[in-house]
């Protein structure tokens, strides 16, 4: 029979000791796996192995590349396979800055499906400083926390993955008041997801989760996205719309729209692109704009069937007789959102009608960034 596998991340390294302390006292014969990344930039990862009665093992690993995948598939992979006949429960207890999602993946591989069974992804969150933490711009190498040489990512951005991708989120730390803030921020960035304190943790050793699905959790295409809310001074705001937004215009505004709120995601369709779904991902004025691949409208039908279940029935609930599932479909969250503004920026950033009569050639600013991905 397979071992239950449960991960947990978070970039609050106290929290997440102390989340994995717990499942070890609960569950006799469970065992923890830690990768330290700390001198990951040199190619020299420390392991350790422990259980509830302590650390059982210690090693040094020099890994050829040095980066997350690599300790993955180079050692956290097999050890959880050699430690599989002997335990009731595995946790990986990821470096600060592992996003989840990418272990979880290769966790749930054909290579050890008979031996291994995903069941819990978890990420614990320290209530002092998260509702901060989620604003802040720094680069993970400006606070000594880089998964690898090179890591450009920012902190803001991977807290925000943390906390959107993990099937539980684990709130430790802080006093009643920051964890009552905390739950107000979670219940915005992620409000499908169980919060639990860290005295009431999630059952982790039942039925294999399908990593798939978990992933059409987050993909553009299929993102379960806030709705529109309000907690006190934190407003989440959804814009909807059909017309295509004019390149140009939505360029020259994005700085002020990434600026206003502290989250924003979603996806959307330019006037030039009109068979290519986009992607906006930012968080604490850092944007990403990626192409999401095409829109369902755009393929042939047959070509449907190629495509998950939950795609289809997210561009069925989106479809309109004229345009398909083109949509506009944009979700910002922060302190005090000034609602009417950020939605009239919008709105002057959609094409007017006049515009998509006359079918003019317009200039698009995006394409330097999409095409050189596209392209690599």
């Amino acid at each position: 029979m397979s071992t239950p596998v449960v991960l947990v991340a978070g970039l609050h390294g106290p929290a997440r000791t102390a989340t994995v302390e717990r499942l070890l006292a609960g569950h006799p014969g469970s065992v923890a796996v830690h990768h330290d990344l700390g001198q990951v930039t040199r190619g020299l990862v420390r392991r350790t192995v422990r259980d509830r009665a302590g650390v059982r093992d210690e090693a040094d690993v020099r890994l050829a590349h040095g980066c997350v995948t690599c300790t993955v598939r180079e050692d956290l992979l097999p050890q959880l396979i050699r430690l599989a006949p002997t335990a009731t429960l595995l946790i990986a207890d990821l470096w600060d800055s592992v996003e989840p999602r990418s272990v979880a993946e290769a966790v749930d591989c054909e290579q050890a499906r008979d031996l291994l069974r995903l069941t819990g992804v978890l990420t614990a969150l320290d209530a002092g400083v998260m509702p901060e933490d989620i604003t802040r711009g720094e680069r993970l190498a400006e606070v000594g926390k880089p998964a690898a040489a090179g890591d450009q990512r920012y902190l803001a951005e991977v807290l925000a993955r943390q906390i959107e991708y993990p099937t539980a989120l684990v709130l430790h730390g802080g006093d009643e008041g920051d964890r009552e803030l905390s739950r107000a921020v979670l219940a915005h960035l992620a409000p499908l997801t169980q919060v639990h304190p860290i005295t009431a943790l999630p059952p982790v050793t039942g039925a294999a989760l399908c990593t798939a699905e978990l992933a059409e959790r987050v993909e553009p295409a299929t993102a379960q996205l806030p709705c529109d809310a309000q907690t006190d001074e934190i407003i989440t705001m959804v814009w909807r719309e059909r017309r295509p937004l004019h390149p140009g215009r939505l360029f020259e505004a994005v700085d002020e729209l990434v600026t206003e709120s502290v989250r924003s995601r979603g996806r959307f369709w330019l006037a030039g692109r009109p068979d290519r779904m986009l992607a906006w991902d930012a968080v604490a004025g850092i944007v990403s704009v990626e192409d999401a691949g095409p829109w369902l409208a755009a393929l042939p039908e047959a070509a449907w069937d190629l495509v998950s279940p939950a795609r289809r029935l997210a561009a069925s609930l989106d479809w309109d007789p004229e345009r398909g599932d083109r949509v506009q479909h944009l979700v910002f969250t922060g302190p005090d959102l000034d609602t009417g503004r950020l939605s009239g920026l919008l709105d002057a950033c959609l094409l007017t009608e006049r515009e998509q009569r006359a079918g003019a050639r317009l200039d698009d600013p995006f394409a330097p960034i999409l095409d050189l991905k596209e392209i690599a």
